[in-house]
């Protein structure tokens, strides 16, 4: 069966009752243990993230002391590093920072076992140990310590001792990606005339997710609006797979020179740029196209780190470890420039989606989320 998976940031009372009467079924967003509360009692899942990109475990945590039937708690990672998947290991280290925050083990290992499979319907072959159901096992030392000591897939030992036992199966993957984009430094112009200031809508980058709307007054230099990244002001761009290109501004990215352009863009599919220079950031979003898809840093011309991601644009198909030194070079160079924030990739990665507040960008102009409209860059 087909379920509807809720995204209800923020939403309360008498929005979440309506939210819930449409058949979402689920909310990976509650940050406190009283948001987690109100959905379970209108009957949804509540999927408690513990991942990359947010960490609500702990918050939450002080639901285990209420005296409620877990069974619609879900652990979940909501987006894993592959940096973090090399250090800490996937699900069972969720499942251990259950324990670690008082969890009773066997209700953190359900969070993560049969309450998902019965949430999705898959309760008859996952999630338990029973006869008919697929033999995917873990044996640990004990149950306060979610370390394998032995992996079974289907019945049969498929890791034993931290090593595989089975060669990894080959999976065919497809060769096409995000190709056919070309852009010349003249896609980023931001042309107006006259020599007065203009007041202009800016994304203002406020933490490492979250933006909000700015406005600045900005004056043109033989009739352009450009980039100021001693006042860190630069330009921000995407790039539609069609070729349809806008072009905005945006502050709290830090860079003071260069561009970084990536294809990796949450809910749509194109390049997203943003630099200090027009020809760093065509360089960059070339660049990603050449690659079938990608993450790329260009300085001065030159280009100083990158990450293919040549399947649809999306997936890399390196091995975790070198997509992990990868990103970490891509990280160091963002660094270098004046980013702030933990992960240069992942911060433009999200300038298109409209999950996350509260001004966002499109190849076809700014969106503010919250109303869903397209607002005017120029006021």
């Amino acid at each position: 069966r087909k379920t509807v998976e809720g995204h209800a940031a923020g939403c309360r009372a008498e929005k979440l009752s309506a939210y819930a009467d449409f058949g979402v079924s689920s909310c990976h967003e509650s940050i406190t243990a009283e948001e987690a509360l109100e959905k379970l009692r209108l009957g949804m899942y509540v999927m408690i993230r513990e991942g990359s990109v947010r960490r609500e475990l702990e918050a939450i945590a002080k639901i285990r002391d209420m005296p409620l039937d877990f069974r619609r708690l879900v652990l979940v990672s909501d987006g894993g590093d592959p940096r973090d998947l090399i250090k800490n290991g996937y699900m069972e280290s969720i499942v251990q920072r259950a324990i670690d925050v008082d969890f009773d083990p066997i209700v953190s290992i359900q969070m993560a076992t049969l309450n998902p499979a019965e949430h999705f319907g898959l309760d008859n072959i996952l999630g338990g140990i029973a006869p008919g159901k697929h033999a995917d096992l873990l044996i640990i030392p004990h149950l306060q310590t979610i370390q394998a000591e032995t992996v079974i897939s289907k019945g049969q030992i498929i890791a034993q001792g931290g090593e595989l036992t089975v060669k990894p199966r080959e999976v065919s993957l497809p060769s096409k990606g995000l190709e056919g984009i070309s852009v010349s430094a003249s896609d980023f112009t931001v042309r107006i005339g006259g020599k007065n200031s203009f007041k202009v809508r800016v994304i203002d980058q406020e933490t490492e997710l979250v933006t909000r709307e700015a406005f600045l007054d900005l004056t043109p230099q033989n009739g352009e609006l450009k980039a100021d990244p001693g006042h860190d002001l630069l330009k921000v761009a995407h790039t539609s797979c069609d070729g349809r290109t806008f072009t905005g501004f945006i502050k709290g990215h830090g860079f003071q020179a260069g561009a970084l352009a990536t294809s990796g863009v949450w809910e749509t599919f194109g390049i997203t740029v943003v630099g200090a220079n027009e020809g760093d950031m065509a360089l960059a979003v070339n660049r990603v196209s050449e690659l079938g898809g990608g993450v790329v840093l260009y300085v001065d011309g030159q280009m100083q780190a990158e990450l293919p991601l040549p399947l649809g644009g999306l997936m890399t198909n390196l091995n975790m470890e070198e997509t992990a030194q990868r990103l970490d070079a891509i990280q160091k160079k963002a660094e270098d420039l004046g980013f702030p924030y933990p992960d240069a990739a992942l911060t433009l990665a999200t300038l298109t989606t409209p999950a996350i507040p509260f001004l966002r960008i499109s190849e076809d102009g700014l969106v503010d989320v919250r109303t869903g409209q397209f607002v005017q860059l120029f006021v």
